[in-house]
């Protein structure tokens, strides 16, 4: 799906695991670009992280050896984390840009808050975020995508067929959660109201589901938004949640940190999200 990703990693644990789920969504010869920055330009504190910085992004190698995919290593230091990422991004060709997010909302951890909303707000690719479940390698048995326009986009339906290839051929569940239509189509106790079936060309169940949402339910209420698709998961049992960007939304973009540390601090499933 994509030719080159870059992964940007603050400690030595998140390397192998982003690189396993990045190696999953790799054209053939594709690359992955590991990137620590260190958040100083002062020449005694660079020196002093230098080492340790370097023994993060290095054993990136062996990693990459196992999964037969080329892995490059880089170690930047800039006061600005955000500006670092996206300087390598648009000088590599970059085609997305892998992380997950780190630590509590007031922590202080580089991907909470400036950087992710920066990232996600500026770059010239694609932004792919990853919570710790998805990333633990864990076996799940759909991937679910809700759309809240009625049909999600075809770089979503993309990444979620190429999940749903890369996990055994696991099944593929869209949820339209799209306002409209009449009270009275909904069915007793809320929940889906239509289904329909079919077999992706790559060999892939997808069902797609309508959930009836009335429109005075998300007007003016963007927390809602996240409650909403965090009830839709919950009803398909946890299967991987996969939120995704859709330009045709007339309230504006969908994928925002806050929607973004919302479902990943309540969802107990593993949630990607991405902003194409």
């Amino acid at each position: 799906m994509y030719r080159k990703i870059l992964i940007p990693v603050a400690t030595p644990q998140e390397v192998e695991p982003l690189l396993r789920f990045g190696a999953d969504l790799l054209d053939p010869n594709g690359e992955l670009r590991i990137l620590h920055v260190i958040p100083s330009v002062t020449i005694p504190e660079v020196t002093r992280l230098w080492r340790s910085s370097v023994n993060i992004v290095i054993p990136a190698h062996e990693t990459g050896a196992a999964l037969d995919v080329p892995v490059e290593p880089e170690v930047r230091s800039g006061r600005d984390v955000p500006s670092e990422i996206l300087e390598v991004a648009e000088s590599h060709s970059i085609d997305a840009i892998l992380f997950t997010l780190r630590g509590e909302r007031r922590g202080h951890a580089p991907f909470v808050g400036h950087t992710a909303t920066a990232l996600l707000q500026h770059a010239p690719c694609d932004v792919l975020i990853a919570n710790h479940l998805a990333l633990t390698g864990a076996l799940y048995d759909k991937v679910l995508l809700p759309s809240m326009t009625g049909h999600p986009p075809p770089k979503a339906m993309l990444l979620a067929e190429q999940v749903a290839v890369r996990r055994g051929g696991i099944p593929l569940v869209t949820l339209d959660l799209s306002t409209g239509g009449r009270p009275g189509d909904a069915p007793q106790g809320g929940g889906s109201d239509r289904r329909t079936s079919i077999i992706t060309p790559r060999g892939i169940a997808h069902q797609h589901r309508r959930v009836y949402l009335p429109k005075r339910l998300l007007v003016g209420r963007s927390r809602v938004m996240s409650e909403v698709i965090l009830a839709a998961a919950q009803r398909e049992r946890y299967g991987l949640l996969l939120i995704a960007e859709d330009p045709q939304r007339e309230e504006g973009p969908l994928i925002t940190r806050r929607l973004v540390e919302e479902v990943f601090r309540n969802a107990p499933c593993p949630v990607v999200a991405l902003r194409g």
